[in-house]
């Protein structure tokens, strides 16, 4: 697998809370703070049988539909929540617009994305980023 792999939360129940604002910057401590042998992969697959509600779904990187050359990233809503069993509960998208993250050159950059395939959703944003820089090897 190349790229990010992410357990996607609801997290609006959070919204009028004091800890709301500093959600980012806290759930980025933690991880840093968890132990090295802690991969994103064994906190996904301990999630899965809880079976909570706030889990939305995940993100990861599939083959490019179009043409099959390259990744393209993946929200995949069919396992998880609401949406569980749906087919079309996902959503392929590619970059149309890019922004340097605001915070500084160790956040990834801020982007704008168009679906290409799926039935999710039409725009996808990536904002308020903290790290995820790839390694430099």
């Amino acid at each position: 697998n190349v790229g990010a792999v992410a357990e996607l939360f609801d997290i609006s129940c959070l919204y009028h809370t004091s800890g709301f604002a500093n959600i980012t910057d806290f759930t980025y401590a933690l991880w840093h703070a968890a132990p090295s042998f802690l991969t994103a992969s064994s906190i996904i697959s301990v999630l899965h049988p809880v079976g909570t509600p706030a889990i939305l779904g995940q993100h990861y990187y599939v083959t490019n539909p179009v043409g099959g050359v390259g990744v393209s990233p993946k929200w995949d809503f069919t396992s998880q929540g609401a949406t569980r069993g749906n087919p079309n509960a996902y959503v392929v998208a590619s970059k149309v617009a890019s922004l340097n993250a605001p915070t500084g050159a160790q956040d990834i950059a801020w982007v704008q994305l168009a679906a290409v395939t799926g039935s999710l959703a039409t725009e996808v944003y990536r904002t308020d980023t903290r790290g995820g820089q790839p390694p430099a090897t």
